[in-house]
């Protein structure tokens, strides 16, 4: 087991054991509160690429729970049939979106000067192309986690002298769900972190609506890569370091899932107990987060899903503020930058590395 250096600026040098997919024991980055209110005259426009189970599910909700901060103007899908369904789930909340597909309508949205964002909500080996083309338009682009270091590159190669960059955020990130932002408050009061565990246990069989996605099957890293980032994000924020090295042991169990399908992680620290457990109450999901302290005290309170809705709303206030303050090289929410998704997919990237060379130590790619 890999021990941290103790001087005040240590980086974690982690040893891994096996992750099943999730409850965790963890720490996170300031939050950005603010929010920008606009009349809906000035609401700042929005598009979605992506017409999947997740958008439906996920994103027009929690759009429609904020629709006093935004417009969502269009939404796109490969075919007419996926876009229309999507549209018509949507026009509850917004009725005038419109219905756009296939090049033509996805041309329509790049040259539409009134659309400020867009979210890429498309298969993982999708999203990057569409995202630079969007990003070379001028458009603020939201995206999952995929594909990052060709895609860093690429859009540093493009934009290196423009000081007004576009935004390019990483959506679906643990740094803004309220139990970890509360966890990594708590993290300076448990002392000296001794032991740090993530185990993250994920129902992943047919009756969960991603259980037949063809995409993620042909996916690198499968199911693990897809959904261990998201854990690897508030593992990061909670610890505050960076990961150096990673080992790892992968097994395929399931074989109706694309290996790996099974790894445990640990890390060790110093002292200290902090828990945070994926649960229910009173039928809201969500993290419990519990505090043991030394003299015996216990403290435990519920925190309801909610940061896909802060996100957006960071997102939003970002793009508006961007659009706002032209040549003042506006720094948006650091949570979201594409840097932090790429360490958070250079973890899970080393980790299958590792399992792929029976455990051997891999170091972590470094993003500056």
């Amino acid at each position: 087991m890999g021990r941290p250096q103790k001087d005040k600026n240590a980086k974690i040098h982690c040893k891994f054991g096996r992750l099943k997919i999730p409850v965790a024991r963890f720490a996170t980055s300031k939050a950005r509160s603010a929010v920008v209110l606009f009349k809906m005259g000035e609401a700042p426009q929005i598009a979605i690429l992506g017409a999947g189970t997740f958008m439906r599910t996920q994103y027009i909700p929690r759009l429609a729970e904020i629709s006093k901060l935004l417009l969502l103007k269009s939404i796109w899908s490969r075919t007419e049939e996926s876009a229309r369904g999507a549209v018509e789930i949507a026009q509850k909340h917004f009725p005038g979106v419109e219905c756009k597909w296939g090049d033509k309508g996805l041309q329509e949205i790049i040259e539409d000067s009134s659309i400020l964002g867009v979210a890429v909500v498309l298969a993982g080996q999708a999203q990057v192309d569409f995202s630079l083309r969007l990003l070379k338009a001028g458009k603020h682009v939201l995206q999952a986690t995929s594909e990052l270091e060709t895609a860093l590159s690429s859009y540093r190669s493009i934009f290196a002298n423009i000081p007004d960059k576009p935004i390019w955020a990483v959506a679906e990130n643990y740094r803004f769900e309220p139990a970890f932002i509360e966890g990594k408050k708590l993290v300076n009061d448990i002392g000296d972190v001794m032991s740090i565990q993530v185990i993250v246990e994920g129902s992943m069989n047919s009756s969960n609506p991603y259980f037949s996605s063809s995409w993620r099957r042909n996916f690198t890293g499968g199911f693990i890569l897809d959904m261990g980032v998201h854990f690897v994000a508030g593992l990061r924020m909670l610890a505050g370091c960076e990961i150096v090295s990673v080992s790892a042991i992968t097994s395929h169990v399931d074989k109706t899932l694309p290996a790996p399908d099974n790894i445990v992680w640990r890390f060790v620290g110093l002292k200290g107990t902090l828990q945070i457990e994926r649960g229910n109450q009173d039928g809201r999901h969500g993290y419990l987060v519990l505090f043991y302290g030394s003299d015996g005290q216990r403290k435990s309170s519920f925190y309801q899903f909610s940061g896909v809705d802060e996100e957006f709303k960071a997102f939003i206030n970002d793009i508006s503020q961007a659009n706002l303050r032209k040549g003042t090289g506006y720094e948006a929410e650091p949570r979201m930058s594409f840097l932090e998704g790429a360490r958070d997919v250079a973890v899970l990237e080393a980790m299958l590395e590792s399992g792929g060379k029976q455990g051997a130590s891999v170091h972590v790619k470094k993003y500056h």
